[in-house]
């Protein structure tokens, strides 16, 4: 495992402290919810920002998320023939990548919500890339599709949104074949104590009003924001990982731990 090292003090910016350990489910943002409702708030959210989703992460991150996920598939390392997970894919970005890289692997998206999964299709269609993509969908927590039938599986900015976070790491070990590579690609806790007031003052302030010059939706992506402080720590991460059954759990920050990808091996 690797040392993050890293700590949040929820006095910076007045945030409440992260949830225990499978806890996450109780909360919606900041909000306290019944957690049942959380997967059909979590479709509301991305649903309402289904068609400028793509858009908004450019503006949010100002184009770095593109090379985040060039990282993340860099390291996935697709290769012909392998039949890969891509869990909360969305509008398509990183099974895109992944069919680039391995033309011959069968890539399968699975979103919670069916209006990113339209958008990521009308994509697909528009760049001549629909061709050895399935699109499904499903929920990360009870993913339909058999047990040892994938080689890798893939998330991007979407296990923080799941109500069980360690029931979907187990499903992603149960449909991985031994020797199956998990990895994550997930808003993190920024080690750099300067960067991290400046992206705290950029994200509180500033991220909810870009929502709503553009998408039009304040509240959604204030939730993102609020979502992300509630994410388990780099080293919590990993541990809940191994916890999950796969081994060699490790951490790589990028941008200061703005963002991370997580990843380890199914045995």
């Amino acid at each position: 495992m690797t040392d993050a090292n890293t700590t949040h003090p929820a006095a910076a910016t007045g945030t409440p402290p992260r949830p225990q350990a499978g806890e996450e489910g109780r909360f919606f943002g900041y909000r306290e919810i019944d957690p049942t409702e959380k997967a059909s708030l979590v479709q509301g959210v991305f649903g309402s920002v289904a068609g400028k989703y793509d858009l908004m992460n450019d503006l949010m991150s100002m184009g770095v998320h593109r090379l985040w996920k060039d990282a993340f598939v860099d390291l996935v390392r697709p290769r012909d023939g392998e039949a890969l997970l891509d869990v909360a894919g969305g509008t398509g970005d990183i099974a895109f990548r992944l069919k680039k890289q391995a033309p011959g692997a069968n890539v399968t998206v699975c979103d919670l919500t069916e209006s990113m999964v339209r958008v990521g299709r009308d994509r697909g269609l528009d760049g001549g890339m629909l061709s050895g993509i399935d699109w499904t969908v499903g929920n990360a927590e009870d993913l339909p599709f058999p047990s040892r039938s994938m080689d890798a599986y893939t998330i991007a900015f979407g296990l923080r949104n799941v109500t069980r976070i360690d029931k979907a790491l187990a499903e992603a070990r149960r449909v991985l074949k031994p020797g199956g590579r998990f990895f994550c690609l997930e808003f993190s806790h920024v080690v750099i104590p300067v960067l991290r007031d400046i992206y705290d003052g950029y994200s509180f302030h500033l991220l909810p009003r870009l929502g709503q010059m553009v998408a039009g939706d304040k509240d959604s992506y204030q939730y993102l924001v609020e979502s992300i402080r509630r994410f388990p720590e780099q080293q919590a991460l990993c541990r809940r990982i191994e916890a999950a059954g796969f081994t060699g759990a490790r951490a790589r920050n990028l941008s200061g731990g703005i963002a991370c990808i997580h990843s380890g091996w199914r045995v």
